[in-house]
């Protein structure tokens, strides 16, 4: 089931709704408290493959690993180390750091035949993102699922994503949230978040918002910024819970203080509607400016209104043409804004192209 809620907002300034949505599946480490064990993103710089010279042949868990493959459930979460084994994972993991992909690898299979489950779900990742090695997400699955059987919450969370996104296995939505769960057992927001999802939805899950609630604020709780912008979209709607105006413009705040640019549009909308705060229209303009320059041309079209029509912002045509010539080759057609365009002097208009030209140009190289 796809929802979503919209804020209606009968200012001119705004010209419409603003959209929020529940966000699709997340395996972004975005959220404070997830696995510190997690391997991490190349060094920066380097890219997957250019360390060192020769790539190991491709091989599934090994014989000496798949000999324990009944040692622990999914979610058994005991460590290697409570058990004794080598923590030969902390060079693979150190190596991996120093973009060493290879020697990561080597390292990561010999852990993984003592049958260090995190081991696994290093190998996982390597195959799976194709770190030093060809890209393999169905060897990287087996590897995944050999260190979810071994109790790592990762392999869970990481076999799940998989399962849910049909990446290198089928689909199967009713599997991906038993590894979810496994994961959220180890209290993993990211799999606490794709549970919610699930449960909204009715994939895999039962449709069960009352649930879904309980898993959203967890990993809101937690610093996951989608769930925080999707907890405030429960709130606004009263899906498995009150309606609470307040609550909602709270946790859609706090995800556009984090950052989430379709967030930082909404709340931008709340604050001048006053919405559960009171109307606040200049740090409404700074919500809509903080989304359009992230790209967001919905965004962009309403900060070009703040500008023509000087709210929250000091009164700019070419300003406001800048921005809304952004948000047309973004897909937003504006009746209003175009006539506004259309009486702009040639010079005026020249600035304003010229503008647009120089943020596209910026926002091209990555340049804030």
């Amino acid at each position: 089931m796809r929802w979503s809620f919209a804020i209606l907002l009968t200012a001119t300034l705004l010209g419409g709704s603003a959209l929020a949505e529940t966000s699709s599946w997340s395996s972004r480490g975005d959220a404070a408290g997830t696995s510190p064990k997690k391997a991490p993103g190349p060094a920066k710089g380097q890219k997957p493959g250019a360390p060192e010279p020769k790539a190991p042949a491709a091989a599934a868990p090994s014989n000496a690993a798949a000999a324990t493959s009944n040692a622990a459930p999914i979610s058994d979460g005991v460590s290697s180390h409570a058990k004794g084994a080598p923590q030969v994972e902390d060079a693979a993991y150190e190596a991996f750091d120093q973009g060493r992909y290879l020697t990561a690898l080597e390292l990561a299979v010999k852990a993984a035949e003592a049958g260090d489950p995190q081991a696994h779900t290093l190998v996982g990742r390597i195959y799976g993102e194709g770190y030093g090695v060809a890209k393999n997400s169905a060897l990287a699955a087996k590897w995944y699922v050999r260190g979810a059987e071994l109790g790592d919450p990762e392999a869970n969370f990481a076999y799940a994503m998989m399962l849910a996104e049909g990446q290198g296995v089928d689909k199967d939505h009713v599997a991906a949230a038993r590894y979810f769960e496994a994961a959220a057992v180890h209290r993993h927001p990211l799999a606490n978040y794709n549970l919610a999802l699930l449960f909204l939805r009715g994939e895999g899950k039962p449709e069960n918002p009352y649930r879904a609630f309980m898993h959203m604020q967890f990993a809101a709780e937690a610093g996951v910024a989608a769930a925080q912008y999707d907890l405030g979209t429960l709130y606004a709607t009263g899906t498995g819970t009150d309606p609470n105006a307040f609550e909602a413009a709270r946790w859609i705040g706090k995800a556009a203080a984090a950052g989430h640019p379709e967030a930082a549009l909404e709340f931008g909308v709340i604050l001048f509607r006053g919405h559960g705060v009171p109307v606040d229209e200049k740090r409404g303009a700074e919500m809509f400016r903080s989304a359009a320059e992230k790209g967001l041309a919905s965004a962009q079209d309403r900060l070009a209104r703040c500008y023509v029509y000087g709210a929250g912002v000091e009164k700019n045509l070419v300003q406001g043409a800048k921005w809304y010539l952004l948000a047309k080759a973004g897909g937003i057609e504006d009746a209003g804004l175009e006539k506004v365009l259309s009486q702009l002097s040639n010079a005026d208009r020249s600035k304003a192209q010229k503008a647009a030209s120089e943020w596209r140009d910026r926002a091209q190289a990555g340049i804030e």
